[in-house]
């Protein structure tokens, strides 16, 4: 799961007077958050000191976090990076290369399997890309030279440390996002430790290389955040009262009713309960907006990454793939 980058381009100009810093060691914020570690979680001061001091401060971090696509393009842009033909292809491809794995995780956890196989290729187009960075210097450099979000990227330096003992992974080689995820469903470490698993039983969670993890981990990550698979995720309405665009893209929360909804005439959820609980989005298409309704499973998708174009660009994927692969399936029968 990515950690969402929130405030614009200008915050690289809140960045402390350390920024230029080579050794993070030398700076007493680090020496107490090397205190705390060794207080709290046991490790050795000197261990500690050893792996910080060999972090490296990257400026094209700090350039990257300010300028997340979900804030900088309109919605037929962004879809346009991930909702297309070769992607869709690569989809199928990697389903049928890994159908074993697929299948016994939309078994054993009841998440869709083209919800899953989209994860993979949005992430990391199934393992083309994933990342450029030491996950070392993306947290190093989050946590001491980003004051908007330091204590969130310090809380996931630590459980990153934490990994790495825990699992015996050289700290100085892992690599990952300018956000510090990682693998091929781009876990920040926090979600690595809580919903990573070992889905081929081979005694290693291993989400970098080893694909059948990976699937299963984000299949995991799903069901513990309460996947249904009943019913749509999302559904494309029509405002019957146009007062109801001011509460469009209010949040993602499910803070409406389809019945309260349906009473103010929104139409496409003929199909959908009353009780049943939605937020109201409006996208940017190239010759209008279009209006979305995100039910119970669109909600848990914004779980992996709190966007709404992401959820719609995952689930649109999805549906993509699943036409593709059935298509294929009939083909070859």
């Amino acid at each position: 799961m990515k950690a969402l980058p929130t405030l614009a381009a200008a915050t690289v100009l809140l960045l402390t007077p350390h920024a230029a810093t080579a050794d993070y060691t030398s700076r007493p914020e680090v020496q107490a958050y090397m205190d705390e570690l060794s207080a709290r979680h046991g490790f050795s001061r000197q261990w500690l000191s050893s792996v910080l001091a060999r972090a490296q401060r990257k400026d094209s971090i700090i350039e990257a976090i300010s300028r997340p696509a979900e804030k900088a393009k309109p919605w037929h842009e962004y879809r346009g990076i991930f909702v297309t033909d070769d992607r869709i292809v690569a989809g199928v491809d990697f389903w049928h290369e890994h159908a074993k794995a697929v299948a016994s995780a939309q078994e054993q956890y009841g998440v869709a399997a083209e919800v899953v196989v989209a994860i993979i290729g949005v992430e990391t187009y199934y393992g083309r890309y994933l990342g450029r960075y030491r996950v070392l210097d993306a947290l190093s450099t989050l946590a001491f030279d980003y004051p908007p979000r330091a204590g969130f990227f310090r809380g996931e330096l630590t459980e990153f440390l934490r990994l790495v003992r825990e699992e015996g992974h050289d700290p100085l080689t892992a690599m990952g996002s300018y956000a510090g995820a990682m693998g091929y469903g781009q876990f920040i470490p926090s979600s690595y430790r809580a919903y990573a698993v070992d889905f081929d039983a081979d005694g290693v969670r291993d989400i970098w290389t080893n694909k059948t993890d990976a699937i299963g981990s984000v299949a995991n990550y799903f069901a513990r955040h309460g996947w249904r698979g009943q019913g749509p995720a999302v559904v494309r309405v029509e405002l019957g009262d146009p007062t109801l665009d001011e509460v469009a893209n209010a949040g993602l929360e499910l803070e409406h009713t389809v019945g309260a909804l349906r009473a103010r005439g929104v139409t496409g959820i003929d199909a959908l309960p009353d009780d049943a609980r939605a937020a109201l989005f409006r996208m940017q298409a190239a010759d209008g907006d279009e209006y979305w309704l995100g039910l119970h499973d669109f909600y848990v998708v914004t779980r992996y990454n709190r966007s709404a174009m992401y959820a719609l660009a995952v689930l649109q994927l999805a549906a993509e793939i699943r036409g593709h692969f059935d298509a294929v399936a009939v083909g070859d029968g």
